[in-house]
């Protein structure tokens, strides 16, 4: 009798297991599932999501590019200025002579010293330096800068002596007999290079994307009343040995495209205001940032000829 009533229960319970009755006490499995219309709600809002992401992404990648770019052309400009600096502010230097011809033989600490007041060849092919005529000048559109080359006792060995001054790209070498330390800077403006070259040395680059390269003159004009400073270009100067100082101006634009309202303008080295929103080619849609400087000359290069 047990037997039997526990195989009518087990059949009882597999029947509502296959065929579930309406009014069964037993748990009935649920199963649910999406609606189209939700589906597609979720679907928006995921893409919602992306497209915010992606919007913060192009906005991030477009300030940091920007900045990228600033930062680019502020480390050009600043080694351009650094470099043609260097070299201007030894222009018209001559060497020291410690045992000049006049000097009288005694104690080296109290002798007599003097200041070389030209540098004539020592070789056929190679240069000379005369402070009067070879500190600086422009010819052409080219700015030369000179001064005086010599060895000098190194620090290794001072019974040996080295040639240590180089101009803007490491000319000349050490075999070289000119007497002139020659720099030329020049803007090429089909590149968009400010290039430098001297002592023979092929001309190279120094930097790219150059706009605008100016160079004025500084004169101190004493003929008539109190003293006078007159800024000037190349065609105005005269005689070179009257400058005083010169002023470098240039400006760079950098390489990623930027949005511009309308009516965006730099001021350029002439004193000009550019509309940038009419510039074409490599400068189109480019950040513009100008660089100005002025750097004063020694006094000896300064010698007038007579």
């Amino acid at each position: 009798m047990l037997t039997k009533t526990i195989a009518a229960r087990a059949c009882l319970v597999r029947l509502r297991a296959e065929k579930p009755f309406k009014n069964s006490p037993l748990p009935l499995p649920l199963q649910r599932g999406v609606t189209l219309i939700e589906l597609m709600v979720g679907m928006a809002l995921g893409l919602l999501v992306v497209a915010t992401a992606m919007g913060s992404l192009m906005l991030s990648r477009g300030i940091s590019g920007t900045v990228s770019d600033a930062s680019n052309i502020q480390q050009q400009g600043a080694y351009a200025l650094r470099v043609i600096g260097q070299q201007m502010r030894q222009a018209g230097s001559m060497r020291l002579n410690l045992s000049p011809g006049t000097a009288t033989a005694g104690d080296p600490f109290i002798a007599p010293v003097a200041i070389e007041k030209s540098a004539p060849s020592r070789d056929t092919g190679a240069n000379a330096f005369d402070p009067s005529t070879d500190t600086i000048k422009e010819d052409g559109g080219k700015l030369s800068i000179g001064y005086r080359r010599y060895a000098e006792p190194s620090f290794s060995n001072a019974s040996s002596e080295v040639y240590a001054m180089r101009n803007c790209v490491g000319a000349p070498t050490d075999a070289s007999k000119d007497e002139r330390i020659e720099n030329i800077f020049e803007f090429n403006a089909t590149t968009n290079e400010l290039r430098c070259g001297g002592n023979n040395a092929p001309a190279q680059p120094l930097i790219n994307n150059v706009a605008q390269f100016q160079v004025r003159y500084i004169i101190q004009d004493n003929s008539a009343g109190p003293s006078k400073i007159n800024i000037t270009n190349a065609a105005g100067v005269g005689r070179w040995g009257r400058v005083q100082a010169v002023e470098v101006c240039m400006v760079l634009y950098g390489n990623e495209t930027v949005d511009m309202p309308d009516g965006s303008s730099y001021t350029d080295c002439a004193g000009n205001t550019v509309n940038m929103t009419t510039l074409s080619g490599a400068r189109a849609r480019r950040m513009h940032l100008l660089f100005r400087n002025v750097f004063q000359l020694r006094s000896q290069g300064l010698v007038e000829p007579t």
